[in-house]
């Protein structure tokens, strides 16, 4: 037995660790801004060099799980579920470099689960309750208002961030289907393995589009290039930084999971908000519109319905981050 899952007070223990990922994942939220929009770092500079670390610091637990676990009959399934993955993670950093405040990015990556019930509908075959589309509909009234949409403060950058959690939403509906016949360890392994390469390859299509296309095609702040060059100086500590604590939220969320119910954690993970919001507003200034505290609510609320009627009617349903 694991010795972590074989302490008293289990549960006490998974609400440690899922408060330590929340903050070690809102560290990541302050560093990705500084280095993207106020050091002017290519975003995808900073991501493809933030999961070359990150995995370096990872290798202990991809190398615990074991490489006989990559045994599937769904190569490709995985393969499009980690490139959706890195795509996520590059719209919500590109959010970052342009400027788009943490507590709006945050806020709106939490519609994930409303685009995971509508794929779940839509080609899982799974009930849409009057209950769970009440629920959608009241989230998105929420994402309205934090997007600021109709007034001089929105921009189409607001939408970067929906659209990592329709990414992030997609890769769950994904793992759904792949839960079927595989293991869990299976497809956390897969994951770790290929979004990396995934994060080159994004950087890869960007460079050759920055070479053949005119210039200014591309919006400022996404791609300069070939961006694979380590940054030096202040930049290059920071992105060292950035991909421990990636690692070090990947862990405690690893642990959390372990060793307590995934519906128990819930409350727990529903505190990044705050957190990020509160260290954004620390360290960066960025002081949340008013129309942000009842469109967050409901966001909040809207999804943690979603996720506790989810998990009453499958409890042993895959959690991604």
């Amino acid at each position: 037995m694991n010795q972590i899952s074989s302490l008293p007070h289990a549960p006490v223990l998974g609400a440690v660790f899922m408060v330590g990922a929340g903050i070690t994942f809102a560290i990541t939220n302050i560093l990705t801004p500084i280095i993207t929009y106020q050091m002017g770092v290519p975003s995808t500079a900073v991501v493809f060099w933030q999961y070359i670390i990150a995995t370096v610091f990872a290798l202990p637990l991809i190398l615990r799980i074991g490489v006989s676990k990559l045994r599937t009959n769904h190569p490709y399934w995985h393969e499009i579920r980690a490139l959706l993955s890195a795509l996520g993670v590059q719209f919500f950093a590109f959010g970052f470099a342009l400027g788009v405040p943490v507590w709006q990015m945050v806020a709106l990556s939490m519609t994930g689960p409303f685009f995971i019930l509508l794929g779940a509908t839509l080609f899982l075959g799974e009930r849409l309750t009057v209950q769970r589309l009440g629920a959608t509909i009241t989230g998105f009234v929420g994402a309205v208002m934090v997007s600021q949409i109709g007034t001089e403060q929105f921009t189409l950058a607001s939408l970067l961030p929906v659209l990592a959690a329709l990414c992030w939403g997609s890769v769950s509906v994904i793992t759904r289907y792949l839960s079927r016949d595989e293991e869990p360890e299976s497809l956390t392994l897969y994951m770790l393995v290929l979004i990396t390469p995934n994060h080159f390859l994004i950087g890869l299509l960007l460079g050759i589009a920055v070479a053949v296309l005119p210039a200014g095609a591309l919006p400022a702040g996404l791609a300069t290039g070939f961006d694979f060059q380590l940054p030096m100086g202040d930049a290059l500590g920071l992105i060292v930084l950035l991909g421990l604590v990636t690692a070090g939220a990947q862990y405690f969320l690893s642990f959390a999971y372990k060793v307590a119910d995934a519906t128990y954690l819930q409350p727990f993970d529903d505190l990044k908000l705050p957190l990020n919001t509160l260290l954004g507003w620390i360290v960066l200034s960025q002081v949340p519109a008013m129309w942000f505290w009842p469109g967050a609510l409901l966001i909040l609320g809207a999804s943690s319905f979603i996720l506790w009627s989810e998990r009453r009617a499958m409890p042993t349903r895959l959690q991604t981050a």
